[in-house]
């Protein structure tokens, strides 16, 4: 599940505070665009989130590798330091609250 950098990163921080080990491997691409989150096998079925893009797999790679599994790309939380993948429900929330935090940020300007 790939977003905007800026909102991903909000919600990397909202689900680490929540709760630490709610957020599974998560990568950035080269330029520091968008952040893709591992999510569970499914999500992409009913995956209705403006701004992301949910995309389905063929099942490989169920246990991430370390390597970066996109040239250009990097790990910002990688396989072994977090969960196998993100709690769609848990991430949809933190989405939510990533994009309202950062609408109020960009309206006091």
């Amino acid at each position: 599940m790939t977003v905007p950098a800026r909102q991903g990163l909000e919600a990397v921080d909202i689900l680490r505070r929540g709760a630490g080990d709610a957020v599974g491997p998560v990568l950035h691409d080269g330029g520091c665009a968008t952040l893709g989150f591992l999510v569970p096998a499914g999500t992409a079925a009913c995956w209705d989130v403006p701004g992301s893009t949910c995309t389905e797999t063929d099942g490989r790679g169920l246990t991430p590798n370390p390597e970066p599994p996109v040239e250009g790309s990097d790990w910002l939380l990688p396989p072994g330091d977090a969960d196998l993948a993100t709690d769609p429900v848990v991430l949809r929330r933190a989405l939510g609250e990533a994009a309202r935090l950062i609408e109020a940020a960009d309206n006091r300007k």
